[in-house]
């Protein structure tokens, strides 16, 4: 059995494919929920106020998921673990479909977004077992997947609710999450921790090991400033292409949506860069890239005289360049972070992970303020703001 501190597998044993289309699937569930409110707000007679929950109840759950679900795979062998979480996750998006109320509705959610922090044993189990000269590209290709993952969710959920209704994603859900868990359950070998500490010890830890490992503080803290921008833009983009010029209907919406997943292909190269001493430099022009794609978005969206199509053209580009930028800042602060203490290595993932959350949250609050008081221009204006905050802030 090897555990955390023994010999690393060789890099052609890493799955992982398996790894990035588990991150994939499972991070759909976060995010799927806030396209499909308004068809649960009808089915389980919630008023507006109230459905809006929908939209926080599987981030909620996910958040609790990696402060205290998270800090297990530093204690308990991760094969297990993970078999265990995608149990969960399978039987509670089964139990949406038969919930007879509101209440077990939320209940259900939260338990599904709990269990999709599966995601975060998954990516340090992939770091320990890839060579250390190899392991900024296994980090690189699996969050190609992650993000893949997030920006195809609403899409994904729009396609199957539109045509077989809102069960159909959950259907989808509890299906891909058997498949996943019966195939992790050959390919993920056994990595039990080398540690002997109680759970609340680990829940502890959490703070000492934000204020002690500087690298993790920078990198979460830069992280959640991106984050930020990207809610910045995608928060309130769907105002700009309802209104005019564009007037675009939700599926035109989730088309535009799939642009971004391009941003996806950058990951490979900057875990590549990353194994290379790169990552410095690579942040630098990551932020450089976000900046340039808020810049972009502004004249793509302000300038009436413009073509339409030209318009359109380049607020798909100023996508596809944020999540360049985004992508780029986060692949380097994962590979970065998992040279640290490999015997925490499920902790600091998780601090990591919640660190970049919260940043979205608060962009994604912000973005509607700003939205209000200065429409498309203080948006994107905000967001150059974060990319020379982020480009400031220690690496």
């Amino acid at each position: 059995m090897q555990t955390a501190s023994e010999g690393i597998v060789p890099r052609a044993r890493v799955p992982v494919l398996l790894f990035a289309i588990s991150a994939g699937v499972m991070i759909t569930n976060i995010f799927a929920p806030q396209t499909l409110v308004s068809l649960l707000t009808t089915a389980f007679g919630l008023d507006s106020s109230s459905g809006g929950l929908i939209a926080m109840i599987s981030l909620l759950g996910y958040a609790a998921g990696l402060c205290f679900l998270i800090p297990l795979a530093d204690l308990v062998e991760n094969r297990r673990l993970v078999l265990q979480m995608l149990t969960a996750g399978a039987l509670s998006a089964a139990g949406i479909l038969f919930a007879p109320n509101a209440t077990t509705l939320f209940m259900l959610l939260f338990i599904l977004g709990a269990s999709c922090s599966v995601i975060q044993v998954l990516l340090p189990s992939a770091a320990s077992m890839a060579a250390p000269e190899q392991r900024g590209r296994v980090i690189g290709d699996i969050m190609s997947g992650l993000m893949v993952g997030i920006l195809l969710s609403r899409p994904i959920a729009s396609f199957l609710a539109g045509t077989w209704g809102w069960k159909a994603f959950y259907v989808f859900s509890c299906t891909s999450t058997i498949l996943l868990g019966l195939t992790l359950s050959i390919r993920l070998p056994r990595r039990q921790p080398g540690q002997n500490i109680r759970y609340s010890q680990l829940i502890s830890s959490l703070w000492h090991l934000f204020k002690d490992e500087s690298v993790l503080r920078h990198r979460a803290i830069s992280a959640a400033i991106v984050m930020a921008a990207f809610n910045f833009f995608w928060t309130t983009i769907v105002y700009v292409l309802e209104g005019a010029p564009f007037e675009m209907g939700q599926k035109g919406i989730a088309l535009f949506a799939l642009v971004g997943a391009g941003g996806a292909i950058v990951t490979p190269m900057v875990g590549r860069w990353s194994d290379r001493g790169h990552g410095r430099r690579v942040t630098n022009i990551a932020h450089v890239v976000l900046m340039a794609g808020f810049v972009l978005a502004a004249v793509s969206g302000l300038v009436a005289s413009l073509p339409v199509y030209v318009m359109l053209i380049g607020l798909g580009v100023s996508a596809l360049l944020l999540d360049m930028g985004v992508l780029g800042n986060q692949t380097v602060g994962r590979y970065m972070i998992n040279l640290l203490n490999p015997d925490a290595r499920g902790r600091i993932n998780a601090i990591f992970v919640a660190t970049f959350f919260v940043g979205g949250a608060l962009g994604s609050a912000l973005s509607g303020m700003l939205w209000s008081v200065g429409g498309w221009g203080a948006v994107c204006a905000g967001g150059v703001v974060l990319g020379l905050v982020a480009t400031m802030s220690p690496k």
